[in-house]
């Protein structure tokens, strides 16, 4: 569903300059981050891509963000973090070409690719971040192999994204599994949940004027809107969502 859905969402929401997808990121009290006037709109989504960046220093270093959606993350850690580079890659050829037409920072660059075979020589990024987006790869320890081989010695893997409970084990033992050692680890559904109370409303607008009725349902669970299964899932803990720092020695 995911392969179809995220093209689909490129092409409805271009117009409204749609630059992030994930759920959003508040901390209590608020994290009160300075943002430019035109950064406001996307706060509590800009938050969480902050939040996950700046576990480590990025300034200089080549970074790499497999499944970068739209491009804001990107965008934004180029201007605030000064990385010396950052390649954002995407499997959906519509978010690749709205990502390159939209940001146009020295630096930032973007390629069509998958996650799961990135087309990058071996250890040949400082840190590679990974967005809410790993839940929806076929092969997840595709993906991990893959990150691995491309860091570098002494890179980092800075990495959130959230897992239904009957996945827990599995996504525990797949991270074990990691030849890279866990500097950090935080279940940040509190955050998550009162970034979605601010940052719903958003999205649910978009899915009234740009989704068929049909399709609604699925969008607003994709938005992870208050009062849908995801929301409540995350309110109860029977979906857990998660901020990781690895470091390979």
């Amino acid at each position: 569903m995911n392969k179809y859905w995220y093209p689909y969402v490129t092409r409805k929401w271009d117009e409204d300059d749609v630059v992030f997808l994930n759920w959003g990121y508040e901390e209590d009290p608020p994290m009160a981050l300075p943002l430019d006037p035109a950064d406001e709109k996307n706060r509590y989504c800009i938050q969480l891509y902050h939040r996950t960046a700046t576990q480590v220093d990025l300034s200089g270093k080549k970074v790499l963000e497999p499944s970068c959606g739209h491009g804001g993350g990107g965008a934004y850690i180029m201007k605030t973090l000064h990385p010396a580079s950052y390649t954002g890659l995407d499997f959906n050829p519509d978010g690749v070409k709205f990502a390159k037409k939209r940001h146009n920072i020295p630096g930032l660059d973007f390629v069509h690719g998958d996650a799961e075979a990135l087309p990058f020589p071996d250890e040949s990024f400082d840190a590679v971040l990974n967005v809410e987006a790993s839940h929806a790869y076929p092969h997840f320890d595709r993906f991990l192999s893959e990150m691995v081989r491309v860091l570098r010695p002494g890179g980092h893997f800075l990495y959130v994204d959230f897992r239904g409970f009957l996945e827990y084990d599995a996504w525990d033992a797949a991270l074990a599994g990691l030849p890279l050692r866990m500097v950090s680890k935080r279940e940040i559904n509190a955050d998550v949940l009162r970034g979605l109370d601010n940052n719903s409303h958003k999205y649910l607008d978009l899915v009234g004027r740009r989704v068929p009725k049909f399709l609604q349902p699925f969008a607003r669970l994709f938005a992870g809107a208050p009062g849908t299964l995801m929301y409540k899932e995350l309110q109860r803990g029977r979906l857990s969502y998660r901020m990781y720092n690895f470091v390979k020695d």
